[in-house]
């Protein structure tokens, strides 16, 4: 039997995307925070373009606690911490980022207060008393998140200043048990996780005071304050149609209202013909549909650069024309064969919407889901 420091007690679980120069300094951080507590620590890559997961191995050759698993074909954070909380031994994980924004030297305290029971899950918060958010970078960015944090708590029923942390620390066993709940989509899985534990976990928070990032360019967008709306859609429809069409749907809503808007604008109120108006709106609402699908539905497969974009739009197009035909031929075939006028054209629009949402994340956005 092995004795009392030299059984594994933590794992640190490391979602990167290009960042190669934060790796070694960070590790050196680490080590110095965790001195008499036997750690691991685990990168979890999305195939990054310059060679984070090349310098991983580099430096694990030299220090064998160190691991990365490069994800090929698969994106997104919540989803690499997920696959990283459940790819280890240690009886306690931690998620961080990579980026030295999130201070190691809050770990000992953290990992002791789930580890004696103080609490279920430790969060470092920004806006308790001693952290702040000074790190983030923008005002826009700092008000994006402080209404995140408001309609989470909404959603999660726990009472805490940052239920969209990223970094926190709780038991291995406990996130291998919520695992087949978890949505993995977008960026914030303590929110998920918060949401699908029943009865609510008991959190402590710690005082982080946010860094500015080492190096490289920050992953997160404007999009940080719908976090609260996939994790809604996840506890209130996931049981019943994936997440990410309840949110293409969404926004093909949306998009029906542009629609609407730009053919009474040119059609009614500046006199164009029915026609020119009804192709102007359709190629609007695509244009639009496209991008708040990119900047929401799958921003953790954003596309982006110039050619990228598109090929994306037009790719977008062409399945929505082709979903457009068969709305029209199977609500019409419906309608002619005696079903009530209303359920065909019902009908039409869901088998459109399916076949808009099942080819836009095959060829568009890269694979099914």
């Amino acid at each position: 039997m092995k004795s009392e420091g030299t059984t594994l007690e933590l794992a640190l679980v490391l979602p990167t995307l290009n960042e190669r120069d934060n790796l070694a300094p960070l590790v050196e951080r680490i080590d110095a925070a965790l001195a008499g507590i036997r750690w691991e620590a685990i990168f979890v890559d999305d195939n990054s373009a310059d060679g984070t997961a090349d310098e991983i191995r580099r430096l694990a050759l030299a220090d064998p606690r160190l691991r990365v698993i490069q994800r090929i074909g698969r994106r997104g954070l919540a989803s690499a911490a997920i696959e990283g909380m459940c790819a280890t031994a240690a009886p306690y994980v931690a998620v961080m980022d990579a980026d030295h924004q999130h201070d190691p030297a809050l770990l000992p305290a953290m990992l002791e207060a789930v580890r004696g029971g103080a609490c279920d899950i430790a969060v470092a918060s920004r806006f308790i008393e001693g952290g702040n958010a000074q790190g983030l970078s923008s005002e826009r960015r700092e008000a994006g998140s402080n209404l995140a944090n408001r309609l989470a708590r909404r959603l999660t029923g726990v009472d805490l200043t940052d239920p969209m942390s990223g970094f926190f620390l709780t038991g291995a066993a406990r996130v291998r048990s919520l695992a087949p709940a978890l949505s993995g989509i977008g960026f914030k899985v303590l929110l998920d996780i918060l949401a699908a534990s029943r009865p609510p976990l008991r959190v402590r928070e710690f005082p982080l005071q946010l860094a500015e990032r080492r190096a490289g360019t920050s992953k997160l967008d404007r999009a940080i304050a719908f976090e609260f709306l996939i994790g809604l859609y996840e506890r209130s429809v996931g049981r019943f149609i994936p997440v990410r069409f309840a949110l293409f749907g969404t926004v093909g809503a949306v998009g029906v209202v542009v629609h609407f808007a730009v053919v009474a604008l040119l059609f009614q109120l500046l006199g164009s013909g029915f026609a020119v108006a009804q192709t102007a709106a359709t190629l609007t609402a695509m244009t639009f549909n496209f991008w708040l699908n990119n900047f929401l539905t799958y921003r953790d497969r954003q596309l982006r650069g110039p050619l990228n974009l598109l090929r994306g739009w037009a790719g977008f197009c062409a399945t929505c024309a082709v979903g457009a035909f068969a709305n029209i031929a199977a609500a019409t075939y419906l309608q002619a064969s005696g079903f009530h006028w209303a359920l065909s054209v019902a009908a039409g629009i869901l088998l459109g919407s399916v076949w808009n949402y099942a080819l836009s994340s095959k060829f568009v956005w890269g694979r099914f889901g």
